[in-house]
């Protein structure tokens, strides 16, 4: 499969080593994406570029860069540096069709710029009623401040979104799968019935990446990003992205400059070296996390998997037709039991962390109730739920840690 343009037209004539490789695997692009030569000078690695102030020989010169397209130039500190374009540009690269990508400090400053470069007052938003908690917590705060409406709907709609949308409907914000509960969603009808209707599609897209589910090629106006995950992988720096799809790019663009969007170069470095290992470290989180969510569904005391690659996840089929593979984030039931049997699980791992987050190399562990986040939808299961991140370390070793953790359920479950 092919790549999308490195940047978009018009945004400079020199693009990075991986252009001329548009059929190269996934693997390939990740390594060559972004890395133009006017930036990396020779050096394997963009270098980071520290700035505030941009210096101009003449008054002329500084008038005339600030009446321009000031995209990859130097302007001032906060429109970047060659070591936030390089990943910005990196990232565009991977999603086929996309015009240009804009780096934020966090997934949740990704997500709130995007959905207020397309939102005003009077409008409607349609969300999907398993999104990311603090999503939520945007549309009823901020965006209902604002004076915009938000309505959830199913994330199992599908084409059936067609009758939701309204006169006022201007956008249609979508998880898949959804971050707990992994309801995978039809994407391509979705985003066929708010073409149909001039409604702009915006995509949180973490847990794929474009390397699984490349979402501007299905059509898809803004794909986002908590870079924070996959991108960076260490569990070492925030960040965020919005890519566009072509004509998409300029509303982004105008209110991120002026929200004061800015990444801290040091980020956006990290970023870009986490990047290079992305491919190889997602088959190694996925393969790892199918192994260990199919090893759970076997054992006793387990209810169900919630992990889009296996049937029986609501979506299932849909995971199948349109995504390249499974990443490492899934969620699982108990049979019955407690809160304090759900903790006594968790406590007792030794190799999965407690915390949030999730991407990195480090396994980790936490508990869910996925019922306090719905409001158009209903969430019923069979005992409490927990999810899991599984990192990089051998998979034999997690299910050992985790059959330990069963034990444990079973003995505080009496």
């Amino acid at each position: 499969m092919g790549i999308g343009p490195p940047h978009a037209k018009g945004h400079g004539d020199l693009v990075s080593i991986a252009d001329d490789t548009r059929t190269r695997g996934p693997g390939t692009r990740v390594v060559g994406a972004g890395r133009r030569s006017e930036w990396t000078q020779g050096i394997v690695n963009p270098p980071l570029w520290r700035a505030s102030t941009i210096l101009y020989d003449s008054v002329g010169e500084l008038r005339q860069r600030g009446a321009a397209d000031t995209h990859h130039k130097l302007f001032y500190g906060r429109r970047g540096t060659p070591t936030q374009w390089s990943l910005a540009d990196a990232l565009t690269e991977l999603e086929p069709g996309a015009e240009a990508t804009l780096l934020y400090p966090s997934g949740v400053a990704a997500i709130s710029t995007a959905l207020l470069a397309v939102l005003s007052p009077g409008d409607e938003l349609l969300m999907v009623d398993s999104a990311y908690d603090p999503t939520r917590q945007l549309s009823e705060g901020l965006l209902k401040r604002f004076g915009i409406t938000t309505r959830y709907y199913d994330p199992l709609i599908g084409a059936g979104i067609a009758e939701l949308i309204g006169p006022n409907t201007r956008a249609i914000f979508m998880e898949s799968p959804g971050s707990l509960t992994f309801e995978v969603q039809d994407v391509p009808a979705i985003v066929a019935a708010a073409k149909a209707r001039g409604v702009t599609t915006l995509l949180d897209n973490t847990w794929a990446t474009p390397l699984l589910f490349p979402a501007i090629g299905h059509g898809v106006d803004y794909t986002i990003m908590a870079c924070t995950k996959y991108v960076v992988g260490h569990s070492d720096a925030m960040l965020g992205s919005v890519t566009a799809a072509a004509g998409k790019y300029a509303a982004l663009r105008d209110t991120s400059y002026q929200l004061g969007q800015h990444v801290a170069p040091d980020d956006a470095f990290l970023g870009s070296r986490g990047l290079r290992t992305m491919a190889v470290r997602l088959d190694r989180h996925g393969q790892s996390a199918l192994a260990i969510a199919q090893w759970l569904a076997e054992q006793p005391g387990v209810a169900k998997v919630l992990h889009p690659a296996m049937p029986g996840t609501p979506g299932h089929e849909i995971f199948m037709r349109d995504f390249r593979g499974p990443s490492g984030l899934f969620s699982f039931v108990f049979d019955g039991g407690s809160d304090t049997a759900r903790t006594a699980f968790i406590d007792g791992l030794e190799l999965f962390g407690i915390g949030y987050s999730w991407g990195g190399f480090e396994s980790l562990a936490v508990p869910i109730d996925p019922q306090r986040f719905r409001s158009a939808t209903r969430w019923e299961a069979q005992g409490p739920a927990v999810r899991l991140q599984i990192g990089l370390e051998d998979a034999e070793d997690l299910i050992a840690d985790l059959d330990a953790g069963l034990a444990r359920f079973r003995a505080a479950r009496g």
